[in-house]
């Protein structure tokens, strides 16, 4: 196969992932919390003494988006949603995550805790604890946990120092592959959720988009064949 060749099939396969990821963008535009996610593409020329250089493209760096959500009232006391980049810290099996899905509740042994049961974190990195008899919960923009006057504890609002090392693990959960730091500019507005920052229409468009490049790339590939078949038949003839 010749140059074009290869670098039209690197192209394709990262259109393919391209497009594996705008359809988990649309499938998750009403999922509280999601943060849409882009690809980049890169690329990389591969040489050796004596040959033709051959460039091809990459797409491997996964990008998250940080605009903000549309935020949504619930008037639940333990929803809250964050205005800001920051993040909730939340404790799993697999380590310390990050989460804007803000829909947390008490367990019964009054841990605040996600919808999947990972306890919420305050800014010390410890388990948020509400006694079951506080009575009215109250939570200020700096995330302060009050109930009848008298201080609970805090949620801890995070951030990853750079923003390439965030790494999605699944639809709403993130680890961190670097440092992490407070993030002392984010607010957290109880009785809110944040919705996806999904803009469908515009993945649905990119989506066309990806799909009339990808055809184009096939179409070139089909070309290639009928050429080098042709080609070869030719040169057996002769």
């Amino acid at each position: 196969m010749e140059t074009a060749g290869y670098a039209t099939l690197s192209r394709q396969s990262g259109l393919m992932r391209e497009m594996r990821v705008i359809a988990n963008n649309i499938a998750n535009s009403a999922t509280t919390g999601y943060r849409q996610e882009g690809l980049i593409f890169s690329e990389f020329v591969q040489s050796s003494s004596g040959q033709e250089s051959l460039s091809m493209s990459r797409a491997n760096i996964f990008n998250t988006s940080m605009e903000q959500g549309q935020l949504t009232k619930t008037g639940g006391s333990f929803d809250f949603a964050v205005e800001g980049e920051g993040f909730f810290m939340v404790e799993t099996p697999q380590g310390e995550r990050l989460t804007r899905s803000g829909a947390f509740s008490p367990n019964s042994a009054g841990d605040l805790v996600t919808m999947d049961g990972f306890r919420v974190l305050d800014a010390g990195r410890a388990p948020v604890f509400v006694p079951p008899d506080a009575g009215k919960i109250e939570v200020g923009a700096d995330g302060s946990i009050s109930a009848n006057g008298r201080l609970l504890g805090q949620l801890g609002l995070f951030k990853p120092m750079e923003k390439h090392s965030l790494v999605r693990e699944d639809g709403v959960m993130f680890r961190v592959d670097g440092e992490i730091e407070e993030s002392f500019d984010s607010k957290v507005l109880q009785g809110f959720l944040e919705g996806s920052n999904v803009n469908a229409i515009s993945e649905v468009t990119r989506m066309i988009e990806v799909q009339r490049a990808y055809e184009m790339g096939q179409s070139f590939l089909q070309s290639e064949d009928e050429r080098i078949r042709n080609a070869i038949k030719n040169l057996i003839k002769t």
